[in-house]
Parts: C-alpha cells; sequence; structure tokens
C-alpha cells in the first residue's frame, strides 16, 4: 500500500512536568512504518495537554498514547487494520488492556477493565484511543472543567454523539507504577467509584437523549 493510501497518523503523548517515562515509548514508535508524527505536549493538565496536541496535530488521525505505554508491531498492524476498515471515519478505537509487569491481581484488573470496555463500553484513556480529527473536533476533544476522568466522559461524548466504539484486537502494555505506589486494593477501588460517579450522569443523559430518526 502506498504511503498516500495509508492513515496518517499524529501520536499524541500528555505529559506530565520531569516525566521520562515516555523515551522508551519514542523508541517504540522508531520502529513503526506507519506516516506519522509525535507531539509530546505537556500544559496545566493531561486534558489540556490532549487537547492541545490534537489542535497542533496535521494528521487525518488522532492516536493518544500515556507516557508509560508501550507499543509494538501487533499494536501497529492492528491498528492500520482497524483504521483501513473505519470507512466513515467516525468510530473510537482501543486497545484491550494489558500491564508490563505480571501478577495476578493486575491479570485481573487487565480481566476487568476489558470486559468493562467490551460489555459496558467504557475503556479508558491507557487503552490507547485512536479517533479521526474530524470527530475529535466535532465533540469538541476532551472537557477541561473535571479534575479527573476526562478520558471516560470523553468515551461518553462519544456515545452521547452515537459514535461507534471499535475494539482492537490487540494488547496495549501500560506500567503498573500506580498500583506499586498506592496499593492495588486502593486504585482498584478508586477506579470503580470513579466509574460509578461519572459514568451514571452521563448514562442517565444517554437514555432520555431522543434518537434521530
Amino acid at each position: 500500500m502506498s504511503d498516500s493510501l495509508r492513515p496518517q497518523l499524529s501520536i499524541i503523548i500528555p505529559l506530565a512536568p520531569e516525566e521520562t517515562q515516555q523515551q522508551k515509548l519514542l523508541a517504540d514508535l522508531a520502529t513503526s512504518s506507519l506516516p506519522t508524527e509525535i507531539i509530546q505536549s505537556s500544559q496545566t493538565s493531561r486534558a489540556t495537554s490532549l487537547n492541545f496536541g490534537a489542535k497542533q496535530a496535521r494528521g487525518q488521525w488522532l492516536w493518544f498514547l500515556h507516557a508509560d505505554s508501550r507499543v509494538n508491531q501487533d499494536n501497529l498492524r492492528a491498528l492500520e487494520n482497524s483504521l483501513n476498515q473505519d470507512q466513515q471515519s467516525a468510530a473510537l478505537h482501543y486497545f484491550d488492556l494489558g500491564f508490563k509487569d505480571s501478577g495476578l491481581l493486575l491479570k485481573i484488573s487487565a480481566l476487568g477493565a476489558n470486559l468493562r470496555s467490551r460489555l459496558l463500553g467504557c475503556p479508558y484513556g491507557d487503552q490507547g484511543f485512536c479517533i479521526s480529527k474530524k470527530t475529535f473536533l466535532a465533540l469538541d476533544g476532551f472537557p477541561e472543567n473535571s479534575l479527573y476522568g476526562e478520558d471516560l466522559l470523553f468515551v461518553w461524548r462519544a456515545h452521547l454523539a452515537r459514535i461507534p466504539l471499535r475494539r482492537i484486537p490487540s494488547t496495549l502494555l501500560t506500567s503498573a507504577r500506580k498500583y506499586r505506589q498506592q496499593g492495588w486494593l486502593k486504585v482498584t477501588l478508586l477506579h470503580q467509584w470513579y466509574w460509578l460517579r461519572l459514568s451514571l450522569p452521563e448514562l442517565l443523559k444517554l437514555a432520555f437523549k431522543p434518537r434521530r430518526e
């Protein structure tokens, strides 16, 4: 396939102050044969970093990756295949979640995240969202008025706009450092609380939103 017919990707990596985790990710991305540009963005919050990077992007597709994610060739091939199947360029694409660290508890966390994504349509940002820039701008990007959960709220914006979610059949690995630093149980319970607190109001909006004829 010629480059002119291949997905044009802008990869956006939000960075916290003094972040260094992205160096390994950048090395992973250097192996990609897809036409890409990489934008590292560090603004006042994750949401503003993501939106700022998206505005600077020149590609047809925006791929949002966390700095501590790792990308392999299977991820890249699966992403390209998924984008090529999205003829209308209107879907929100996401990966299955996996952790670089092994262990039963982390496997349970990954299984729970993947089941939540498939059954409830609620992937999180560490699952590598990819969406066309046109659709992203139509959704007004990530909400910047929330202290947390901008990734989940963005997913709900997609649901409310009847944007389909497309699972990419490939596992994107991310770091388990949050679980190591704060403890598996604390992080797991916080995630469930955040999910319920943010999702219930959005679910009610979706339930009562009139369907287009």
